[in-house]
């Protein structure tokens, strides 16, 4: 199975990249490396730089025998997106138009999407279902949420099928240390304790120590990378097999604090965080957790690396690699 991944450079990207590769699969990467990196270049892929937003360049790398895309280029800043919205309706809706264009155009009919949790907005209950109401809060989710009604129309006038991946808390790293870039500018909280912790940054903020929580900080689900990568060798499969459309949420089901991550940080690297309380971020719910019921039942997926020790001691080993090594060279997967 020949399967083009756009985005695969990037922080997710090369995960899934890696876990294709692993299962003996034919991997392209379209990548426009503006978050991509090379040094998460894998010799056995094929790599074209291109840009979504040119139709010719992704239609061109349609045109080798593709069997399946998985589509993970979006711009994903919450803030940046609800103060440069054109940004993220150029990229993530402009774009996607361009890659349906495009897979139509060559008879591509399986398609794997990076979605994201926050289609949903505020939760209305715990934990969320897929068919919990759809009402994003910023327009990086809107564009998510608009993403997924252009599959549905495709699906319903190019018979173009679709997983959509609804992800929670995307954190650790490839625990063989395969994939070593650090994602550029984090947004993040585990990347930004690990930026304090080796004294990147001299303080971070949690924002907000009031919220009804078991200690005053928001909870969420964090889901290890790993696991969010075989879950679309899982979709991918599923595809094939079935030939419909389906949504799925990533999750663990479990919360967990800002506070927690801190201090079990702190704990497992013997190192001080420093860290400061800081207001409320607007819109920032008290508690987001996952129901992932379904996808255990119908991908017959379930995550396996997403203990809070695994994914913390994950982050730090490529955080150390990336301190001791600042130029790798790509390496044979």
């Amino acid at each position: 199975m020949h399967i083009l991944v756009i985005g695969g450079a990037g922080y997710i990207g090369s995960h899934v990249v890696k876990a294709l590769l692993d299962k003996g699969m034919r991997v392209t990467v379209f990548d426009n490396l503006s978050t991509g990196l090379k040094i998460n270049f894998f010799e056995k892929a094929e790599y074209v730089v291109g840009d979504i937003l040119n139709y010719d360049e992704i239609a061109s790398a349609m045109q080798k025998n593709v069997d399946g895309v998985v589509l993970l280029a979006a711009k994903k800043a919450v803030g940046e997106s609800m103060s440069f919205p054109e940004k993220y309706a150029l990229n993530n809706i402009s774009g996607t138009i361009n890659v349906l264009n495009a897979m139509s155009a060559h008879n591509v009919k399986n398609l794997v999407f990076s979605s994201s949790a926050a289609v949903y907005g505020m939760p209305e209950y715990l934990p969320i279902d897929e068919q919990h109401p759809l009402n994003p809060i910023n327009f990086y989710g809107f564009t998510k949420y608009d993403m997924e009604k252009y599959f549905e129309w495709y699906d319903r006038l190019k018979g173009i099928k679709y997983v959509s991946l609804r992800y929670f808390n995307a954190v650790g790293y490839d625990e063989d240390g395969d994939v070593r870039g650090l994602e550029k500018n984090p947004q993040n909280l585990l990347p930004i304790v690990m930026e304090t912790a080796v004294g990147i940054r001299e303080k971070m903020q949690i924002f907000g120590n009031d919220y009804d929580t078991r200690d005053g900080t928001c909870i969420r689900d964090y889901i290890h990378v790993t696991d969010l990568a075989a879950a679309h060798i899982a979709a991918l499969d599923f595809l094939s097999r079935k030939q419909q459309s389906e949504i799925f949420n990533l999750g663990t089901e479990t919360g967990i604090s800002v506070l927690e991550m801190v201090n079990k940080t702190e704990e497992l690297l013997g190192l001080k965080i420093n860290y400061e309380f800081a207001p409320r971020r607007p819109g920032d719910p008290a508690v987001l957790t996952a129901s992932v019921g379904k996808a255990r039942k119908v991908l017959g997926w379930t995550a396996t690396h997403s203990s809070l020790e695994n994914i913390i001691l994950s982050t730090w080993q490529a955080y150390k690699h990336c301190l001791l090594y600042t130029s790798p060279s790509p390496r044979d997967s």
